[in-house]
C-alpha cells in the first residue's frame, strides 16, 4: 500500500497532509527517510518525527460555519489555521477547503478515507455556494457562468446558476478548482464581495451560527457515506 494511503486510512492527517510530510522528511519506513511513492508492507516500522503513529480514534465527523480570516489548512503553524480555530480535543483536517476570504461550510474529520471520494471532482458531488458580486449582473452573465468558464488553462465545467438578487447568485459546482468561483466571475469582469458555501452533498449549514460547529448526524452520516459508495 502506497504511504500516502496508508496513513489516510490510520486517521493521523490525509493524504495530502502526508505528501507535506514526506517532503519535510519527517516519515521514516524500517528507519529509512521515505519518499514520495513508497509503499508499505505488513510489519514494516512507520514513524512520524521518530514517533509511531497514536492508535486510531472512533472516526469523527464534524460541521463547522467557517468565518473569513481562517485558513483552510492542518499546518497549525499557519497564523488562523482552522485546526487551531475549531482546537478539538483530536487531531482532526479539513475536507478540500474554502479560501481564507470565504466563509461556510467545512466538513471536518479524522477518517483520511473518505477525503478523496468527496474531493476529485471526477466523482461530481455537488457543493452549493451563495455569492455576492460588486455590481448587478444580467442573464447573459448566468448562463456564461453555467455553461463554462476559461480559467486556469481550462474550460470550468458546466453547473448549475441561478439569481438570487441584481447582485447575487446560488451556484453548485461539481469540481474544486483553486479559487474557483472568484477566477470565473473576474474572468466575466467582476469580483465576488462575498462567498459562501451553504451546501457539501447532503450535509446544509441551516441554523449552524457563524463561527460555529457541530456533529454530522448518524442520518447524515448514513447518507454522505451512501452518495460515496455509489
Amino acid at each position: 500500500m502506497r504511504i500516502n494511503k496508508y496513513i489516510s486510512e490510520t486517521g493521523f492527517c490525509s493524504r495530502r497532509e502526508t505528501d507535506r510530510l514526506i517532503d519535510a522528511g519527517r516519515i521514516t519506513i524500517n528507519g529509512t527517510v521515505c519518499q514520495p511513492g513508497d509503499e508499505v508492507e505488513p510489519g514494516d516500522t512507520v514513524l512520524v518525527d521518530g514517533k509511531p503513529i497514536p492508535p486510531r480514534e472512533p472516526s469523527v465527523y464534524l460541521l463547522l460555519n467557517k468565518p473569513p480570516g481562517i485558513t483552510c489548512t492542518a499546518a497549525e503553524q499557519v497564523e488562523d489555521n482552522i485546526i487551531s480555530f475549531v482546537n478539538y480535543p483530536i487531531r482532526i483536517f479539513p475536507v478540500g477547503r474554502l479560501d481564507k476570504a470565504s466563509e461556510g461550510l467545512i466538513l471536518m474529520t479524522n477518517d483520511g478515507s473518505i477525503v478523496n471520494k468527496i474531493s476529485r471532482s471526477e466523482h461530481g458531488h455537488e457543493k452549493e455556494y451563495i455569492v455576492r458580486v460588486d455590481r448587478p449582473f444580467d442573464d447573459a452573465f448566468l448562463q456564461h457562468m453555467a455553461e463554462g468558464v476559461e480559467i486556469l488553462g481550462t474550460k470550468t465545467k458546466p453547473c448549475q446558476v441561478s439569481r438570487v438578487s441584481e447582485d447575487t447568485f446560488r451556484i453548485i459546482l461539481t469540481q474544486g478548482l483553486n479559487r474557483q468561483i472568484r477566477r470565473m466571475s473576474k474572468a466575466l469582469g467582476y469580483q465576488v464581495e462575498k462567498l459562501e458555501r451553504i451546501r457539501i452533498m447532503n450535509l446544509e449549514a441551516k441554523g449552524l451560527p457563524q463561527g460555529q460547529w457541530r456533529y454530522v448526524t448518524e442520518e447524515e452520516l448514513r447518507q454522505l457515506l451512501a452518495l460515496l459508495e455509489e
